[in-house]
């Protein structure tokens, strides 16, 4: 589906697996009917599991919850399959000095309880998000926007509840004033964190959450926790992105294989990933149905920089770590194939992608035993992977592990929690005994996305918790450039300077490897990975 990726976390290793509830295809000319599953006519199903959090857009920054955000909100803008931007809410976003920019709205848009979308709809929901005292996940992305500071002090309550840089001019008209200039500040504004809010939200934000109303292709229905989402096609949506089917079935599998049987059998429609043990045979399976795919998203090992094992580590020990991991090998095997092994922190697809070229992400067991010893050694001589069981990831954990034993003698083990909002949650609370596997997909095709987002020392999805002065530094200096260009150039400085730094190992560029069944047709990926659900159809 399109829509700008919620800031976010892949749940697979493949993506996440989902506990099942079957569905399929339906008849979309008997309307009303139902299959033997319970999918409604005319509707398509697809393995999302268990949003971590309420569904409200900036309060959610993973996969599985930003499928279902996608559906229910539209922002200004978004993406199309090669990253430009395509205006969907916004009639136009224009900067004179990428400071001060002016957004004119699409008139005649509605939330689907009939209130109209205005230009403080958007005002309202940005300083809600962004108030400190709401606790939201993405609270950070608003931190550009003059204001900012007093709703979002770094110690103590909100001394504001509105940023000063928003100002409406007209119903369809408002201004964002930055603190600086940003000349990438349109991009961000592709996310689904930017969407805006009807006024029912302020009545009850916890209850919205569980019920939400948005503005964007599909209505909610329901929501029966760990087994199904259901989202209803809006016919009154005005957005490039109106859904060719009657609604949508988001489904949660315990795993990925269980996933993929009823893929199979006709009682799912989509899956997002196949698991490494289908791999091999999922083209000869699906035939036409196969998808296969690069996106842009990457694969980490990000080590918890507040842990006993990595705190005040030497990078050298790290860069070490890294040159133990045989990427070649895994991804041939392991992965079968469908990953790239990464040349940088960031994917091929984003605007400032460079290959590193740097030996620490090559493999040298001899170079990389050196500098573990160089720079003092892991303390106790062992560490852990966390990684969510539900992923499809033990197979690839247990390479990597063998691969940097095999290489350095350091011991390392997985730590598998049973789900990916188990995962996530352990990620938030601080409570990573070792490293964990962070998978991360653009939001926008910025290499500041894969950079800034998760290596700055208060971005909120750094959650290996790493904290450089030089490193914002150079970010600082990015984000006040006078182009587009300009910023983008002084990013691939500051990746360069990570290699130094090592907050995270970069292991494989990620490739969808998932198809669908005999019932659907027009599955498309769009550039985020994602399936494009508002295009699929029913047969």
């Amino acid at each position: 589906m399109r829509g700008a990726k919620s800031a976010k976390w892949v749940a697979g290793a493949a993506v996440i697996a989902l506990a099942a509830t079957a569905c399929g295809g339906g008849d979309s000319s008997d309307e009303g009917k139902k299959n033997t599953s319970g999918q409604p006519a005319g509707y398509v199903s697809i393995d999302v599991g268990e949003p971590q959090k309420p569904l409200m857009p900036a309060d959610t920054n993973e996969s599985n919850g930003s499928y279902v955000i996608q559906s229910l909100f539209t922002q200004l803008l978004d993406f199309d399959s090669k990253g430009e931007i395509v205006l969907t809410n916004a009639e136009s976003v224009e900067t004179e000095d990428s400071k001060t920019w002016t957004v004119k709205l699409k008139a005649g848009w509605k939330f689907h309880n009939g209130e109209a979308v205005t230009a403080q709809s958007y005002i309202d929901a940005w300083n809600w998000y962004a108030n400190v005292d709401n606790k939201q996940q993405n609270a950070f992305w608003f931190s550009d926007i003059k204001g900012y500071a007093d709703v979002h002090p770094e110690k103590g309550a909100a001394k504001s509840k509105e940023m000063s840089g928003l100002k409406a001019v007209d119903d369809t008209t408002f201004t964002i004033e930055l603190t600086d200039k940003v000349p990438y500040f349109n991009y961000k504004l592709g996310y689904a964190t930017f969407a805006p809010l009807p006024k029912v939200f302020y009545d009850d934000p916890k209850a919205f959450g569980q019920k939400p109303i948005g503005n964007g292709p599909y209505t909610f229905e329901k929501w029966t926790h760990k087994k199904l989402i259901q989202v209803k096609a809006w016919d009154e949506y005005q957005g490039p992105n109106k859904a060719a089917n009657k609604g949508i079935q988001f489904k949660n599998y315990s795993t990925v294989e269980a996933a993929y049987s009823d893929v199979l059998s006709g009682n799912l429609d989509m899956i997002r990933q196949v698991g490494p043990r289908d791999l091999p045979k999922y083209k000869t399976d699906l035939g036409d149905g196969a998808i296969e795919q690069p996106y842009a998203a990457i694969q980490t090992l990000v080590p918890a920089f507040y842990t006993d094992t990595f705190k005040d580590i030497d990078p050298k020990v790290l860069q070490g770590l890294s040159m133990g991991i045989d990427r070649d090998t895994i991804t041939k095997t392991v992965l079968n194939n469908t990953r790239t092994p990464a040349t940088s922190f960031t994917p091929p697809q984003v605007k400032g992608n460079q290959q590193l070229e740097s030996d620490f992400l090559k493999y040298d067991p001899v170079k990389a035993k050196a500098l573990i010893k160089e720079g003092g050694g892991v303390p106790g001589n062992k560490f852990s992977i966390q990684y969510n069981a539900d992923g499809g990831h033990k197979e690839w954990v247990t390479a990597v592990c063998e691969s940097i034993r095999n290489a350095t003698g350091v011991d390392c083990v997985g730590d598998a929690k049973p789900d990916f909002p188990t995962d996530l949650e352990a990620r938030d609370n601080n409570e990573v005994k070792g490293m964990y596997r962070g998978g991360w997909v653009a939001d926008y095709p910025v290499n500041v996305n894969f950079l800034k987002e998760l290596y700055h020392s208060k971005a909120e999805s750094n959650n290996g918790r790493f904290a450089d002065k030089e490193i914002d530094e150079l970010m600082a200096k990015g984000d006040k450039a006078d182009s587009l260009e300009e910023s983008v150039a002084a990013y691939q400085e500051v990746e360069k300077a990570l290699v130094e730094k090592m907050p995270a190992i970069p292991l494989w560029y990620y490739r969808i490897n998932g198809g669908h069944g005999k019932n659907v047709d027009n599955v498309v990926v769009d550039f985020h990975g994602d399936l494009e659900l508002t295009g699929v159809t029913t047969k």
